[in-house]
């Protein structure tokens, strides 16, 4: 099967396409930057340029399945009037652009799955209330931003297209993501929790969030929102002790969250704010979770990471 990413040189993207080709899939990018999406993705992978319309449909010729993974980073900047835009531009319009060109397909032409990222974030802040896929949606910019990101999607179901929308928590692998950003100050001794510590993190390994995406490719049970998390839903103190285990570091410098509402302001909401979210469609559709345990999981990806700073 063909299948077209956007988002395809990002964290989650970059393994996708090396797990989807190891099944022999052939893949495809829809990118900004063909020359960097080709240092990155390798010389496998056909890429089509971002452009308008007529962009869309020449790289949705022919794919049997879309995976949109596109969007501008939620954390480490501001959330000023223009970066809300940015996000909002990234995540919403440009799904609504992919569903409103596969809809524009001839019926014989249109792919059969779209899945198409969300977030935890839908939520809002929830405390240690227990979230599943039928609990009821959350307030604030990052909840909004992603019930009008699924919205988007679903666009596509009235064309006949199966939508799957796998609401991502904080993923956890090896050389990128939001992990990486925290181990200089934990291998310093600096780790700590966030805010009060309280809150909790849905978290997933890389490889299980590329899983279940993956799976939801080719099953036909998979429609509309999943939560891709793994079934151990820690509090930030817990989790940052865990990493601080990991990598055989300290791990009790808290970070206030007034210090983080002053540095990054409305966007520290994104790792302030508590979804004690679990992963019950997954578990009920059979997802066998590699890795459901957070030690095993830093195990996994910090393996041996415990040398002194250099």
């Amino acid at each position: 099967m063909r299948v077209l990413i956007t988002g395809a040189t990002g964290f989650i993207g970059r393994a996708l396409v090396l797990r989807l080709q190891r099944d022999r899939h052939a893949v495809s990018a829809w990118v900004r930057d063909p020359a960097k999406a080709r240092i990155v993705l390798g010389p496998d992978v056909a890429l089509h340029p971002a452009g308008g319309p007529e962009g869309w449909r020449t790289a949705l010729s022919g794919a049997g399945a879309v995976v949109n993974l596109a969007g501008e980073p939620i954390f480490g900047k501001r959330w000023t009037a223009a970066r809300r835009r940015a996000l909002i531009e990234s995540r919403v319009a440009l799904t609504a652009r992919l569903a409103d060109a596969i809809a524009a397909l001839p019926p014989e032409a249109r792919p059969r799955v779209l899945v198409s990222a969300s977030a935890v974030g839908w939520y809002g802040d929830r405390g240690d209330e227990t979230l599943t896929e039928e609990s009821a949606p959350g307030t604030g910019f990052l909840a909004d931003l992603c019930r009008a990101w699924e919205e988007a999607a679903r666009r596509a179901e009235a064309a006949g297209v199966r939508v799957a929308l796998p609401r991502i928590g904080l993923v956890l692998g090896p050389g990128g993501g939001a992990l990486a950003a925290m181990l200089p100050a934990f291998r310093w001794g600096l780790g700590g929790p966030l805010g009060s510590g309280l809150q909790h993190v849905p978290w997933i390994h890389l490889e299980d969030a590329v899983e279940s995406i993956a799976a939801a490719l080719t099953d036909d049970r998979y429609r509309g929102p999943f939560n891709a998390v793994a079934p151990d839903p820690v509090p930030q103190g817990a989790f940052a002790r865990a990493v601080g285990r990991a990598i055989r570091r300290p791990a009790f410098f808290p970070v206030p969250g007034l210090l983080l509402r002053l540095a990054i302001g409305g966007a520290a909401s994104a790792v302030l704010s508590s979804q004690c979210a679990t992963p019950r469609r997954l578990l009920d559709l059979g997802f066998r979770f590699r890795f459901a345990n957070l030690d095993a999981a830093l195990a996994d990806i910090l393996g041996g990471a415990d040398s002194p700073p250099s």
